[in-house]
C-alpha cells in the first residue's frame, strides 16, 4: 500500500517540498497531496513589482500544476485544523464541505499573515501589501487617488488624496513604497493638476533605522536614495490612529491622507494554533534542526510558521524569508523521502543567509552577497538577475524578462482595473461607474462586486460616502 504524504500549504516551502518529493520518491511508492487555497505559488519578492505595474500579476506567480511532477496531487481547500494523534488533517473544500485527510507523513508550511496592532481605525482604513490581490488593490487605489485629485479645484483637498503613508520599513514597506512612488512619478505627467500640487510620500518606522535586516551602511544608502526623491523617512515614530482622511503619528502630527498602507511585519498563520502541535512563544511551530516537530515523528514544519533553529544565529529562529523557506522545503522533502524509503536518517538544516536584495525602483537597489555589499545600479542588476535565476520554469523567466524590458522601453500604463472580473447580473443595466467602490478596511461592497478602491473611508470628491467604510 502506498504511503500517504500531505503537504499543508503551497508557498515556497510547500512547493519545494513537493518538488523534491516528486524527484526522489520511487514511482507509485507514495501518494503525495499538496493542500493549498490557490493553484499557484506567489513569488513574493516580486510582489512590489506587480503592485507598481512593472510586472504583470500573472507573471509573479508559479502555476502549481504546470511546475510540479504529475505524481503530486494538488488539492485546493482551506486548512482548518488537525488531529495529529489520529494522523488527520482537517480541510474545508471549495464547495464548503469539511473533510478529514489521513496521512502517514505531514509537512506543515502554512506561512504567515500580516501582523496588525489594536490601533484605532487601522482595521477599517488600512491596506496591507502581502498578497497579490492586496498589491493590485494598492496599485488601483494609487491610480484612483490621482484620478480623484485631478478633478478637484481646491489645492488642500487635492493634497489629501496625493499623500501616501506607509507604516513599517522592512522589506515589504521599503520596497513597496519605493516601487509605487516610482510608478506614480512616472505617470504624473498625465495629471497636470496633480503635477502642480505634487505628491507626499511618508515612510514610518518604530525602530531607529530602516531595514534592520541589512547593514547600517546599506540602510543609510537606501534612506539617502529615498530622500532624494522627496520621500519623508520617520524613524522612532509609530502610528497612533487612522481615520477616513487622516493618520495621526506619535510625534503629534496629523497627516491628511486617503492612503495608509500597513507593512509592519508578519505573524504566523492563525490556523497554526488549531493544529495541535507545540508552539514557541511567538506562535510558531517548534521544530528541531532536522525540521521535525518534537513528539511527532511523522510531522515536519517549515517556512514562516515554523520556529526552525537558525544555523547562523545560535538560539534564534530562522527569519521568515523566501530563501530560507526554499532550502527548508528541499531538506524536508529529502527527509520525508528517507523516512518512507529507509534511505538514512533525517538531514539537518544548515543553510545560512547568502545575501539580501532590496529593489527600490529607478534602477536603484541595495544588496549584500557574502562579504560584499552593493548599491545603486549594480545592486539593481544583481537583484533582477537573482530573481530571474530563482523563478521556477523557463516560461516564467521568459515572461519576467519580457516585462522588465517592455517597462524599460515604454514605461508603465495608468489603466486602473479594480473592477476587472466584476460583472453585473445577466440582463441588468450596465454597472454605474461609482458602484463597486469598496471600503479599504473590511472589504464591504456597495454591490458585492470586487470594485475599485477609492481610499480610506471611501469619500467621493463631492464629499458623500460611497462605500461601506466605518
Amino acid at each position: 500500500m502506498a504511503w500517504n504524504v500531505i503537504i499543508a500549504g503551497g508557498g515556497f516551502g510547500g512547493f519545494y517540498a513537493a518538488r523534491t518529493l516528486g524527484r526522489f520518491l520511487p514511482p507509485h511508492s507514495a501518494r503525495v497531496r499538496l493542500v493549498t487555497e490557490d493553484n499557484f505559488m506567489l513569488y513574493t519578492p516580486l510582489l512590489p513589482g506587480a503592485a507598481a505595474g512593472t510586472l504583470e500579476p500573472r507573471h509573479v506567480v508559479v502555476p502549481l500544476r504546470e511546475e510540479l511532477d504529475p505524481s503530486i496531487h494538488l488539492r485546493l481547500g482551506t486548512i482548518v485544523g488537525a488531529s495529529p494523534q489520529r494522523n488527520v488533517l482537517h480541510v474545508r473544500s471549495l464547495d464548503g464541505t469539511r473533510e478529514e485527510l489521513r496521512y502517514d507523513q505531514l509537512v506543515v508550511s502554512v506561512g504567515s499573515v500580516s501582523r496588525t496592532l489594536p490601533i484605532p481605525g487601522l482595521a477599517e482604513h488600512g491596506m496591507a501589501l502581502k498578497s497579490l490581490p492586496e498589491a493590485i488593490a494598492v496599485r488601483n487605489h494609487v491610480i484612483r487617488t490621482l484620478e480623484v485629485a485631478e478633478t478637484l479645484e481646491d489645492g488642500d483637498a487635492r493634497r489629501e488624496y496625493l499623500t501616501y503613508v506607509f507604516v513599517g520599513a522592512g522589506y515589504a514597506g521599503l520596497e513597496g513604497l519605493a516601487e509605487l512612488q516610482d510608478f506614480a512619478a512616472d505617470v504624473m505627467d498625465f495629471y497636470p493638476r496633480c503635477s502642480v500640487t505634487g505628491m507626499r510620500w511618508i515612510l514610518v518606522e518604530a525602530n531607529g533605522r530602516v531595514m534592520p535586516e541589512i547593514s547600517a551602511k546599506l540602510a543609510d544608502f537606501a534612506v539617502r536614495e529615498l530622500r532624494l526623491r522627496g520621500i519623508e523617512i520617520r524613524t522612532n515614530t509609530t502610528l497612533d490612529a487612522v481615520t477616513a482622511n487622516s493618520a495621526t503619528l506619535s510625534d503629534g502630527e496629523v497627516v491628511p491622507t486617503r492612503t495608509l498602507v500597513w507593512t509592519a511585519g508578519v505573524k504566523p498563520n492563525p490556523v497554526i494554533a488549531e493544529l495541535g502541535l507545540p508552539l514557541s512563544d511567538n506562535g510558531r511551530i517548534v521544530t528541531d534542526s532536522r525540521l521535525q516537530v518534537p513528539g511527532f515523528d511523522n510531522v515536519w514544519a517549515i517556512g514562516d510558521g515554523a520556529a526552525v533553529p537558525d544555523p547562523a544565529r545560535k538560539g534564534q529562529s530562522c527569519p521568515p524569508t523566501a530563501q530560507h523557506a526554499i532550502r527548508q522545503g528541499k531538506v524536508v522533502g529529502r527527509n520525508v523521502a528517507n523516512a518512507i524509503g529507509g534511505g538514512g536518517g533525517p538531514r539537518k538544516f544548515t543553510y545560512k543567509t547568502k545575501g539580501v536584495f532590496v529593489d527600490m525602483g529607478r534602477r536603484k537597489a541595495v544588496a549584500t552577497t557574502g562579504p560584499l555589499t552593493w548599491s545603486g545600479t549594480p545592486a539593481w542588476l544583481l537583484a533582477r538577475s537573482y530573481h530571474l535565476a530563482m523563478m521556477p520554469g523557463a516560461g516564467r523567466r521568459a515572461r519576467l524578462l519580457l516585462d522588465w524590458n517592455i517597462g524599460l522601453l515604454f514605461g508603465r500604463d495608468t489603466a486602473e482595473l479594480g473592477r476587472l472580473g466584476s460583472l453585473p447580473a445577466l440582463g441588468s443595466p450596465a454597472a454605474d461607474p461609482n458602484v463597486g467602490v469598496i471600503s479599504v478596511g473590511n472589504g464591504a461592497h456597495a454591490d458585492g462586486a470586487a470594485g475599485a478602491v477609492l481610499g480610506a473611508g471611501d469619500v467621493s470628491p463631492a464629499g458623500g460616502r460611497t462605500g461601506g467604510g466605518a
